[in-house]
């Protein structure tokens, strides 16, 4: 008795001498989420499922913040700006992270160095949308007013350089033919312009999908390996002998230099979070397929995919400055 109450008086004095303390638990208060691009999209409703769900798991709130702009690369900016690497700031990823590098003349962070990669999520459901009474019915007619107009067949994007730009740029490469780029902060605006007859099409993810369903747009062309699930009928563009397949699969990313055990928290979250029936509706919603990598598994993905990238933006020339 003597003794155990002598090894519980030196465990207190332990944990109260100087510099000595208990470890909170991770995370012990609110984490944010940045999601580079603007509310009411698809990837700010995947990315508020997916932290809702989070939240069940982690026992405190994963809050989304937009932060629009700059083609998806306000959150790694965010990220490489100083941010501590304690795990309560993340950011959503997409591709054009990784392209940044090999774009801009003076790049703001370093894909391959400034971040630590703690899940890949999911891919878009990309697709190409004109107005419900445009004379293009199809890719074909679309193609053809583009070669009898040049310049006249317009497309709008969430920026210069983002995946479906290179992917109308690689179509109008192939077939001959001149479009003319209109680049968006977000879908909705552009969208709404497509409403109004500013612009010829939208080329982006499925924010498109409801207004498919309603009649009021109408889908060229989706960019997957197969036939979406939402839309049956609609071809893919490897269908119709473009060979282009783009689904740009993205997930979730801290500062450089996050403990190793924060790391495996969140990740174990996230993996839950992809079961969560609330999530997995929305997802479906969006006609957007589970892409799960782990910590590791996504790291080695980047360093691909920025390899990928360099090869594109050489490809199309698109080096600013």
């Amino acid at each position: 008795m003597r003794n155990s109450r002598r090894q519980v008086l030196a465990a207190a004095a332990l944990l109260a001498a100087p510099g000595v303390r208990a470890q909170p638990r991770f995370p012990d208060r609110p984490i944010r989420m940045i999601v580079p691009y603007s509310a009411g999209g698809s990837t700010d409703a995947q990315m508020r499922a997916l932290c809702e769900a989070a939240s069940k798991q982690l026992g405190q709130q994963v809050i989304t913040e937009n932060r629009s702009g700059g083609g998806g690369i306000m959150g790694a900016q965010v990220l490489a700006g100083g941010t501590r690497a304690d795990g309560y700031t993340l950011a959503q990823m997409p591709v054009s992270v990784f392209r940044h590098p090999w774009v801009s003349p003076r790049p703001a962070f370093d894909p391959l160095v400034d971040f630590t990669y703690v899940a890949q999520i999911t891919g878009y459901l990309y697709g190409v949308v004109v107005k419900a009474d445009a004379p293009w019915r199809d890719l074909d007619a679309a193609l053809a007013f583009a070669r009898a107009n040049p310049g006249s067949f317009s497309y709008a994007t969430t920026g210069v350089g983002s995946s479906m730009d290179m992917c109308l740029q690689d179509i109008a490469r192939k077939a001959g033919v001149e479009f003319t780029h209109v680049p968006f902060r977000g879908s909705a605006e552009s969208l709404q312009s497509l409403l109004g007859k500013q612009i010829s099409a939208v080329a982006t993810s499925s924010d498109w999908a409801r207004m498919v369903m309603d009649g009021s747009v109408r889908l060229l062309f989706t960019c997957g390996r197969e036939r979406a699930a939402l839309f049956p009928t609609v071809p893919t563009l490897q269908e119709l002998g473009y060979g282009i397949v783009t689904t740009s699969p993205y997930g979730v990313a801290g500062p450089r230099g996050m403990p190793p055990e924060v790391v495996r928290v969140l990740e174990q979250a996230f993996r839950a979070a992809l079961d969560d029936p609330d999530y997995k509706r929305v997802l479906q919603r969006l006609g957007m397929q589970d892409e799960y990598l782990d910590s590791d598994a996504y790291t080695a993905s980047v360093h691909r995919q920025v390899e990928e990238e360099r090869e594109v933006v050489r490809r199309f020339n698109l080096r600013q400055g």
